[in-house]
C-alpha cells in the first residue's frame, strides 16, 4: 500500500510531482522515489512518484517506482493473486528479480497490455509508462477500493492517490464544486462519480485511461458492476448455489498475504467476527482491535454492547484482543479529519478506523483486515430489510398509515438522560415507508428528502438539486435486475460502498500509515454475491440470510444470529457536549452560512429540534460541521 503521483506534459512537472509525493508521504513512510523522462520533440516530459509502505519484500528489489526494460510502474496496492501470475509469467521466461507483486504487475503488463487488468485479482491503482511509445496509461481496481483522482489541461495530466496532493500541486486553483456539496449533503458523502473540485475527477472502478505523446486520450473499461450481476442473475436460474463458506475462507486466506504482521478489525459483529474466526485458522494468535465509548456517551446514544461480544469472539479463536476506549478530542480531530478525508465526508466511523489503526501501527502492525463490504453485497443494513417491509407496510390501510405517522411524530427521540433507539428507527422507517421504490430506497440511507434539501440550501441550487436527485435514479434503474434485494446491493455496490465506505477506509488508514484490506471486496466474492437470489439474503427478518449460513459453521450461534451493531459513534452526546458551541459557531457565523450557501434559518430549525429531543438530526449536525471545516480549508 502507497501514495502514487505523477505529471505528463504538465508545467514544471518534476517540482509538481516532488510536491505532490511530499503531500502522501503519510501514506507511504518507508520510503520514495522519483522518475523523470522527456517525451522529445518539445512534447515535454513525464514524471512519476511513489512514496512506499513496505509490506510485501521489504527489500530494494520491490521500490518504486520500478524501472525495467522500459516500462515504468508507480503502483498503490496489492494483488492476492500475484503467486499463480508469477507462476504464469515465469513458464513463459519471464526472470523475476525479487518477490514483490509490484514486479508481478510489471511483467503482466508487458506481457498483456490492458488485457491483464480483468485477470488481476486485489485492490490496485497505478500509472504505468513505456518509454519507447511515451505512453501513460493510469487504472483503477474493478471495485474502486483504491482511489486515483486526476487533473487534464489542454493536453497535460496530473494525478495522484488523493485529492489533497492535486490541490497543493495546482496552488489552490481548483475551484469548488457546489454540486458536490450538494450531493454531499444529501449523502454524506461525495458520489464516486462526482468530485469536490470542478476540474478534477476520480478514475472509474475498473477503468483505464491512455495518455498519447500527440495529445490524444483514451479511456476504456475493463470491468462492469453491472454486467457482473446481471450474469449473476443467470447463474442464479440456472440453479447455481456458490459455496459461500468456502469462497469467503479462499478470500481471507489470500488477503493474509504478508511480508509483516496482519491484525484484524474486530466489532464482535459477524462480518468482522467470521473474518477475524478464519484468520485465525491460518495465523494463531492473530491480534485483533476494538473499540468501545465512555459509558454515559453509549447511554446517551442507546448504543449497544459490542465490546462483550468481541470478547467472546477473542477468547473462542485464541485472538490476542486490545481494546480502545474512545474519548477523542473530538473539537482536534474533527479538522484533522476533514483534511486526510480529501472530500466533505460526514460519517465518524473515519474517527474510529484511524484512531484503531493508529493504535495498531503504535504496536507495530501495518496491515489490517476489515469486514467492510458484507453488508452492501448480502442486505445487511436495516435499510435493505426496511425497504422490504415498506412494500408490506404500504398494504396496510391508509387512515391507519396516517394515524400510525401522527403518534410516531410526537414521540420524543431522547429523554434529557438517554436516547430512544426504537423511536428513532421508527421515525425513520416512516419518513420513507409510503414512497415509491426508487424514491424510498434514496430516502432509507440519505440525510433529507427533495423538499428539505431546497430549504437547506441556496434557491439557486434547486436544479442543482434536481440534478443530484436524477443521478440517483439513473444509477439505481441501470440495470436489468428483477430482484428488488439484488436491486438495492447493486445500488449500494455501485456508489455507496466506492463512494463512502472504501473512500473514508482508504483515507483514515493511511492517515495511520496502516493497510486495510477488505476480503468481501473481492471479485470472486462479488460474482458469487451475485449469484444468490434476494429472498436468500433477506429471510424473514433476517438480513445477511446467506452469509450467516456460512459463518454458522464457524461462529458461535450467538454471534451470528445476534442483532446488527453500529460501527458508529455517540454523536448526540458529542453534539450536546463537546461539540455544542462549535455547532453553534457554524450555523451563526460559518463560512458556509457567510457564503450563502447554506441557509441560516434552516440549520437552526435543525439544532432547536434536535436540542428539544423532538428529531435526531445529530448526524445531520455532524456533516455540516465536516462540511465547514472542508470547505475553510478548500478556500483558505
Amino acid at each position: 500500500m502507497c501514495g502514487i503521483a505523477g505529471t505528463y506534459r504538465w508545467p514544471d512537472g518534476k517540482a509538481v510531482t516532488d510536491l505532490l509525493t511530499d503531500t502522501l508521504a503519510h501514506r507511504g513512510p518507508d520510503g520514495s522515489g522519483r522518475y523523470g523522462h522527456a517525451l522529445g520533440d518539445g512534447l515535454g516530459e513525464v514524471h512519476l512518484g511513489h512514496r512506499r509502505l513496505s509490506i510485501i519484500d521489504l527489500s530494494g528489489t520491490g521500490a518504486q517506482p520500478m524501472v525495467s526494460d522500459g516500462l515504468v510502474l508507480t503502483y498503490n496496492g496489492e494483488l492476492y493473486n500475484a503467486p499463480e501470475l508469477r507462476a504464469e509469467l515465469a513458464a513463459a521466461g519471464v526472470r523475476f528479480r525479487g518477490t514483490s507483486d509490484t514486479e508481478v504487475l510489471l511483467e503482466a503488463w508487458r506481457r498483456w497490455g490492458t488485457d491483464c487488468l480483468p485477470r488481476l485479482r486485489g485492490m490496485f491503482a497505478f500509472g504505468i509508462f513505456d518509454e519507447r511509445t511515451g505512453e501513460l496509461v493510469l487504472a483503477r481496481d474493478q471495485l474502486g477500493i483504491k482511489p486515483l483522482f486526476l487533473v487534464r489541461r489542454g493536453e497535460g495530466l496530473v494525478f495522484a492517490s488523493e485529492l489533497k496532493a492535486l490541490a497543493a500541486a495546482t496552488g489552490g486553483r481548483l475551484e469548488v464544486d457546489h454540486a458536490a456539496l450538494v450531493a454531499s449533503l444529501l449523502y454524506y458523502w461525495v458520489p464516486d462519480s462526482r468530485c469536490a473540485f470542478r476540474e478534477a475527477e476520480k478514475l472509474p472502478p475498473g477503468s483505464w485511461l491512455r495518455c498519447r505523446p500527440d495529445g490524444r486520450v483514451e479511456r476504456g473499461r475493463f470491468w462492469n458492476l453491472r454486467d457482473v450481476a446481471a450474469e449473476g442473475r443467470e447463474r442464479a436460474r440456472a440453479g447455481e448455489r456458490p459455496d459461500l463458506a468456502a469462497i469467503v475462507e479462499e478470500s481471507t486466506r489470500r488477503h493474509l498475504l504478508s511480508d509483516v504482521p496482519v491484525a484484524t478489525f474486530l466489532s464482535g459483529g459477524l462480518d468482522s467476527s467470521y473474518l477475524t474466526a478464519l484468520a485465525a485458522r491460518d495465523r494463531p494468535g492473530i491480534s485483533a482491535y476494538t473499540i468501545g465509548f465512555r459509558a454515559e456517551d453509549a447511554r446517551f446514544e442507546a448504543m449497544p454492547d459490542d465490546l462483550r461480544h468481541a470478547r467472546q469472539v477473542a477468547e473462542r479463536f485464541g485472538v490476542d484482543l486490545h481494546e480502545i476506549e474512545i474519548a477523542p478530542d473530538v473539537l482536534d480531530l474533527l479538522p484533522r479529519m476533514t483534511y486526510h478525508l480529501d472530500e466533505p465526508i460526514g460519517d465518524p466511523a473515519a474517527i474510529n478506523t484511524f484512531l484503531i489503526c493508529s493504535a495498531a501501527r503504535s504496536a507495530g502492525v501495518k496491515v489490517m483486515l476489515s469486514g467492510m463490504g458484507a453488508d452492501e453485497l448480502f442486505a445487511g443494513y436495516r435499510k435493505h430489510l426496511a425497504n422490504r417491509l415498506a412494500l408490506r407496510y404500504q398494504r396496510v390501510p391508509r387512515p391507519l398509515r396516517r394515524g400510525l405517522s401522527a403518534a410516531v411524530d410526537r414521540l420524543p427521540v431522547a429523554t434529557s438522560r438517554r436516547g430512544l433507539r426504537s423511536v428513532r428507527f421508527a421515525k425513520r422507517f416512516l419518513s420513507f415507508a409510503d414512497l415509491p421504490e426508487e424514491t424510498a430506497f434514496r430516502r432509507s440511507y440519505t440525510m433529507y428528502d427533495r423538499a428539505e434539501l431546497l430549504g437547506l440550501v441556496d434557491p439557486d441550487l434547486a436544479g442543482t438539486v434536481d440534478e443530484v436527485l436524477t443521478e440517483h435514479a439513473d444509477v439505481y434503474r441501470d440495470n436489468d435486475l428483477d430482484d428488488f434485494v439484488n436491486r438495492m446491493c447493486l445500488a449500494d455496490a455501485r456508489m455507496f460502498l466506492p463512494g463512502l465506505n472504501l473512500a473514508y477506509t482508504d483515507r483514515s488508514s493511511m492517515a495511520a500509515s496502516t493497510e486495510v484490506r477488505v476480503p468481501y471486496v473481492d471479485v470472486e466474492v462479488v460474482r458469487a454475491a451475485f449469484a444468490v437470489p434476494g429472498d436468500r439474503k433477506i429471510v424473514g427478518r433476517q438480513g445477511k440470510a446467506v452469509l450467516k449460513e456460512a459463518a454458522a459453521g464457524v461462529l458461535p450461534r450467538e454471534i451470528v444470529y445476534r442483532p446488527k451493531g453500529l460501527f458508529s459513534a455517540p454523536l448526540r452526546a458529542w453534539m450536546s457536549r463537546d461539540l455544542a458551541p462549535l455547532v453553534r459557531e457554524v450555523v451563526n457565523d460559518g463560512e458556509l452560512v457567510r457564503s450563502g450557501f447554506l441557509r441560516r434559518d434552516a440549520l437552526a430549525r435543525l439544532v432547536a429540534e434536535d436540542a428539544a429531543g423532538r428529531q435526531d438530526y445529530s448526524k445531520h449536525l455532524w456533516h455540516v460541521l465536516t462540511l465547514e471545516y472542508w470547505y475553510r480549508g478548500a478556500i483558505a
